[in-house]
């Protein structure tokens, strides 16, 4: 995958701070993928989903750690998640082979958060092949609250942006900095304010919205405020190592809510822009 590919990838990622409002505050309903009763258990067969360090830059990206827990071997082919809240998306192809006691953590896709979906329990479907050639089709319950987290960090996002969309226009490059404009856009008929309370760096950039906090005030469909991007590390294994150069956590909150954590939105001309500011500086 190419450099602007990742990065697009990493600026769509909902920051692990985020924090669920919930009720009147306009954030995600306070539910999760664990609250129904158990999935009966496949016999000989564990799995647990978690959230690796890896994975939170890859929106949409898992591990199902798979434990063999019987006394025969099997070598799952193909998984995929199985969870309420999650739209689904076809199994990811592989080979692991396990034995008695063994644990393998599969790299796994899940599909966006449907934030309208009742809760439930979250299943690994497991293509599992048995030495004597049988071939099955599990669906194996998965402990762990990881996709619980996912999913309420994704629907709080979706609850701040349906009432005001959040755009960053305008960027130009002068000397060591790239200047632009934030810009709050009321996005449907909710009256409630929604203010930008604090506007977080990035790992290799600063950034500066002038004149915080910035509020959509009950009644302004539009408001906006300048943006300064400067360097803030030149240090060459950190430009090199980062998956997140440009994911700037904004604090946002609507009405009396609880802050949730929104990042701000670059697009790939953008990401350009802000990579020659490091190229110029650095």
């Amino acid at each position: 995958m190419g450099r602007t590919a990742v990065l697009a990838l990493a600026l769509a990622l909902l920051c692990t701070a985020c924090s669920g409002a919930d009720g009147d505050a306009g954030a995600a309903p306070a539910t999760t993928t664990s609250a129904a009763p158990a999935l009966p258990p496949v016999p000989g067969i564990e799995a647990e989903v978690v959230r690796q360090r890896t994975d939170v830059p890859v929106p949409g990206q898992v591990h199902v750690r798979v434990t063999d827990t019987g006394d025969q071997p099997f070598t799952v082919t193909a998984v995929s998640i199985d969870a309420p809240g999650f739209a689904p998306l076809p199994p990811t192809p592989l080979t692991a082979a396990f034995e008695h006691g063994r644990t393998i953590a599969l790299r796994t896709a899940h599909g966006p958060a449907d934030c309208a979906a009742p809760a439930g329990p979250p299943a690994a479907r497991l293509t599992v092949a048995r030495p004597d050639g049988a071939v099955e089709e599990l669906r194996v319950p998965l402990a762990g609250d990881d996709l619980d987290v996912v999913h309420r960090e994704q629907c709080a996002v979706a609850a701040v942006l349906a009432v005001a969309g959040v755009a960053l226009t305008g960027l130009t490059a002068a000397g060591d900095t790239v200047t632009g404009t934030v810009v709050l856009t009321r996005a449907r008929d909710d009256d409630r304010a929604v203010t930008v309370l604090e506007a977080r760096r990035s790992v290799v950039l600063d950034v500066a919205v002038e004149g915080l906090p910035l509020e959509l005030r009950t009644g302004e469909e539009r408001t906006s405020a300048e943006v300064v991007f400067t360097a803030a590390s030149c240090e060459p294994h950190v430009l090199a190592e980062t998956k997140q150069p440009f994911l700037f956590p904004l604090s946002v909150a609507v009405g009396e809510a609880e802050p949730v954590t929104v990042p701000l939105p670059v697009d790939d001309t953008q990401q350009e822009l802000l990579w020659d500011l490091l190229d110029r500086v650095c």
